[in-house]
């Protein structure tokens, strides 16, 4: 094994404990009693398990929905939309993340399926684009050449476009994700809970500990996702380059 794929592997499980060490430590130091109250393994796990549901599900929808349609998107009969669909999602990308759950919030209300929603719109755009992109990022003559050798349509997608594109995709993804993990700290705000509810509690108790757990702790699990997707992407452009070879 390589000592890079050896760093990729071992570098999760750094963080988890490093997310472990950050918990115990603030629990047993919560500086005062009234954060000892709220700083306790029940709060903490609690806020850690709705932050982690908001963004898996999240990011399996974007990434269901988007990479489809991202292929879609580039077909022939649809490519003259594709200009104004990459102008939209890049338009859309500049609204801030607290706005989208905002505008949600005025339609469906309060709760965890409300902030869910917002969260799969806001991940879906970099994915989409990046799809859009790394499947028009193809020269033609490799797309006609496959055609040349009869393949079909369905061959041409799983065995050109998307092999090549994968890199720029997983890239999509994964500033997806990253930005997902820190917009589901907003949450809060909706009452879909998550890590969000210990930084706004703290920073209206004025209790640093209790900011700083769920501020770390948001970073860390960001982080923790952008490194199990390159691994993932490790993964798949390895068996990618086995299959050229033989």
């Amino acid at each position: 094994m390589h000592l890079k794929e050896r760093y990729s592997i071992f570098y999760p499980i750094f963080l988890i404990m490093l997310g472990v060490i950050t918990t115990v430590y603030f629990v047993n130091n919560p500086g005062g009693s009234m954060a000892a109250r709220l700083l306790n393994y029940d709060e903490i796990l609690r806020a850690l398990r709705q932050h982690i549901l908001l963004v898996i599900f999240a990011m399996i929808s974007a990434i269901l929905f988007s990479v489809p349609m991202g292929i879609i998107i580039t077909r022939p009969k649809f490519k003259s939309i594709v200009p104004i669909i990459d102008n939209i999602t890049n338009i859309a990308q500049t609204v801030p993340s607290l706005a989208v759950l905002a505008l949600i919030y005025s339609f469906f209300g309060l709760g965890f399926k409300t902030a869910l929603f917002a969260l799969w719109l806001y991940s879906l755009l970099p994915i989409l684009r990046n799809t859009s992109a790394g499947i028009q990022s193809i020269p033609d003559e490799i797309i006609e050449a496959a055609k040349g050798m009869g393949m079909s349509q369905k061959h041409i997608i799983m065995r050109i476009e998307l092999p090549l594109a994968l890199p720029v995709i997983m890239a999509g993804i994964r500033v997806s994700v990253v930005v997902c993990a820190g917009a589901a700290a907003l949450a809060t705000f909706i009452g879909a809970g998550g890590l969000g509810d210990l930084i706004v509690t703290g920073l209206a108790l004025s209790r640093n500990t209790i900011i700083l757990t769920g501020g770390i702790l948001t970073a860390l699990f960001g982080i923790l996702m952008d490194s199990i997707f390159a691994i993932m992407e490790n993964h798949l452009l390895g068996r990618n380059q086995l299959k050229k070879v033989n």
